[in-house]
């Protein structure tokens, strides 16, 4: 056999699964008569959080303000009084049940949403009974 009789043959790679989801790589199979399957992911690609709901009218129509309920100016002059008969800062007193001290500032003014978990906390620092109150 001569160097003219033998030819190499170079065949193309088969393409990786992101170029064959490729629009152009899609319509080349099809001209081609190759099996293609597509299928659309639900959701896929877009911020869902954001998206209008079924219930955005029915919201709309909606006239009762909903908020938390809050603690009673009451049970904040309590807690104030407590504390001040300890002689303790808000801080010291949010450092000695693990809160912040914004969370005493909240619950002293009126504006702290109740959790009887912290409430119980402030009862055992400051020795007052606060739960049956409120």
């Amino acid at each position: 056999m001569s160097d003219w009789d033998t030819y190499t043959v170079l065949k193309k790679r088969v393409a990786k699964g992101s170029t064959m989801k490729s629009e152009q790589a899609v319509n080349a199979a099809r001209r081609q008569g190759a099996q293609v399957d597509t299928q659309q992911k639900w959701g896929a690609g877009s911020n869902k959080q954001h998206a209008a709901t079924k219930n955005t009218a029915k919201l709309d129509r909606e006239t009762e303000e909903l908020r938390h309920e809050s603690i009673s100016l009451d049970i904040g002059k309590l807690i104030q009084q407590g504390r001040q008969s300890k002689n303790m800062s808000q801080k010291e007193l949010a450092t000695k049940i693990n809160e912040k001290p914004q969370v005493i500032t909240d619950y002293e003014a009126g504006r702290g949403i109740p959790n009887n978990i912290i409430l119980g906390k402030i009862e055992r620092a400051i020795g007052l009974k606060l739960r049956g109150k409120r």
